[in-house]
């Protein structure tokens, strides 16, 4: 069972590894962004795209970049008691609480796919079907949905993009379940590089 869980632990933390490392440069794409509107508006026309541009940077920055983050113990926790518990209650804790995460996580994605499926044209109630018909050819895409800005792009990437960094963050939520019952056994697996 352990060398299961260290398995799925060495995968799922080495592909957030890799993409959250990726993803630490997408900071740099936002802010290029952000620049070309500030020198447009004051020198230019103002361009239609680089505000709506630089919110769907900002969301795959911090969806893709999220599972990296909690793989090294970067995010944003309630800190009153924690930092004097010994490791092995911090275990209990978090092996606890990350079962809220995990189906928090799992109805978001639930319902991000509802929400990708609306926007590739399906007007249905079960995204798996649609998504299982565009595999195997039985549906076809319809009419994709557009943003309501004057710029009016496509919404199904920013879409798709979210339903696959709520996917990221799930795995890695059980991920961190694994590495904590680990813990609980008196076992470490999944030491994070640096």
């Amino acid at each position: 069972m352990i060398r299961a869980m260290a398995a799925y632990v060495r995968v799922v933390d080495a592909v957030n590894y890799r993409i959250g490392r990726v993803m630490m440069w997408g900071l740099f794409g936002m802010m290029g962004i952000l620049l070309w509107s500030s020198i447009s508006k004051t020198f230019f026309l103002p361009s239609l795209w680089t505000l709506e541009m630089a919110q769907f940077a900002m969301v795959t920055y911090y969806l893709i970049g999220g599972p990296y983050a909690m793989q090294l113990g970067a995010n944003v926790r309630m800190d009153l008691f924690y930092h004097d518990w010994s490791p092995r209650r911090k275990a209990w804790v978090d092996s606890f609480t990350v079962l809220f995460l995990i189906f928090y996580l799992g109805v978001l994605f639930y319902g991000g796919l509802g929400s990708t499926a609306y926007s590739l044209g399906y007007w249905g109630t079960n995204p798996f079907e649609f998504f299982g018909g565009l595999i195997t050819g039985s549906e076809e895409i319809g009419r994709l949905e557009r943003s309501s800005t004057a710029w009016r792009p496509f919404i199904w990437p920013v879409k798709a993009i979210m339903v696959t960094g709520i996917f990221l963050m799930l795995l890695q939520a059980i991920s961190e379940l694994f590495k904590d019952i680990a813990r609980l056994r008196g076992h470490d697996i999944g030491v994070a590089r640096r």
